[in-house]
């Protein structure tokens, strides 16, 4: 399945159906009077979260959407039938923006949110409405209101709880793979990660989501390799794990070109939590991980991890790690002895 996260739709809700114009026609009933139904309130058009999708791909084939119109009002005081709502399903985290792609209409940020996207026209008054005592056989009524036309964007930022960086070829597509069902393309050349995977990793009873963006190089905020489309993906991450390639030569500087982009980016992306680790030192002897490990400590300025997600070596410190720094309340499963215990 391809994976999409922005797109255009084109939206409409319905008009509402016109009033009636009609009297009653009775057999021995000499003045019957206006009988003329109210026209139906035209269909809404609306947005809802859903849980089993994490793209945009359904909005590739069908972009336009649009509500029926009220029906018009009868005679006998019967009035139109409304129009039928339309219901937009996307996934959790689609930001749902304006004509610009900056204004922001709604964030669907939790499971069966929904937002009104446009309103339908409220149908028309019939010619019963306008009866009076000095106006006792009015021919007039009222046409129904028009539907809303608007063009909107839809940009996906998945939910995850930790979000892998690095430069292309770091380990990222391998460490999701190790911990977790997921299966990401994983092989020895850059660029292999071409869209974000998503995966549960669990550990110490406790489980949470990990998710794996395309890799980054120097120059991405301005549109080099894959560009920096994908962070918006790890914007709502609680914890951001940057991985370094342990076999490069220069890792300082590998350090250094994340977080130039990170705040080329802008936002709070440079300043959320992170847990730095020094990849691949199963490829390292003692020697060489000792030298490398202190040049990233002094240029990230703090501890830094050491893993290999291949060989398994020091993952499960990394994921207590990346653990500790999640709140509570974003966890999918907690541990039995934090639950409450059951009352009949």
């Amino acid at each position: 399945m391809k994976f999409l996260d922005l797109c255009k739709v084109y939206i409409r809700s319905g008009a509402g159906g016109g009033g009636c114009v009609s009297f009653r026609r009775e057999k021995y009933i000499e003045y019957g009077g206006p009988d003329g139904g109210d026209g139906g309130t035209g269909g809404s058009v609306w947005a809802e979260a859903v849980d089993g999708l994490n793209t945009l791909i359904d909005f590739r084939y069908q972009q336009h959407f649009f509500a029926k119109n009220g029906q018009p009002g009868m005679g006998k005081q019967r009035t139109g039938k409304d129009g039928d709502d339309i219901i937009l399903r996307v996934p959790v985290g689609t930001e749902i923006l304006d004509e610009d792609q900056e204004t922001v209409i709604a964030d669907l940020t939790e499971l069966g949110q929904r937002v009104q996207l446009a309103r339908g026209g409220n149908g028309g008054w019939g010619n019963l409405h306008f009866k009076s005592s000095t106006n006792q056989a009015p021919r007039r009524s009222n046409p129904g209101q028009e539907g809303v036309e608007r063009t909107l964007w839809l940009r996906l930022k998945l939910i995850a709880d930790v979000g892998l960086l690095g430069l292309p070829n770091a380990g990222k597509s391998t460490f999701l793979a190790a911990t977790s069902n997921a299966r990401p393309k994983v092989a020895d050349y850059p660029f292999t990660t071409l869209h974000p995977n998503l995966g549960v990793v669990g550990v110490d009873n406790t489980e949470f989501v990990v998710a794996d963006i395309p890799g980054l190089i120097e120059g991405a905020s301005e549109g080099r390799g894959l560009g920096d489309l994908f962070l918006g993906h790890v914007e709502r991450c609680a914890v951001l794990l940057h991985l370094i390639d342990g076999t490069s030569e220069t890792v300082a500087e590998d350090y250094r070109t994340i977080i130039t982009e990170l705040e080329a980016y802008g936002g709070d992306l440079a300043e959320k939590p992170r847990v730095t680790v020094l990849n691949k030192v199963d490829a390292l002897d003692d020697e060489e991980r000792a030298s490398r490990l202190e040049d990233l400590e002094k240029a990230c300025g703090g501890p830094v991890m050491m893993m290999s997600g291949v060989a398994g070596e020091g993952v499960t410190e990394v994921l207590r790690t990346l653990r500790q720094n999640i709140d509570d309340d974003r966890l999918r499963f907690r541990s039995t002895e934090e639950e409450e215990p059951w009352q009949p």
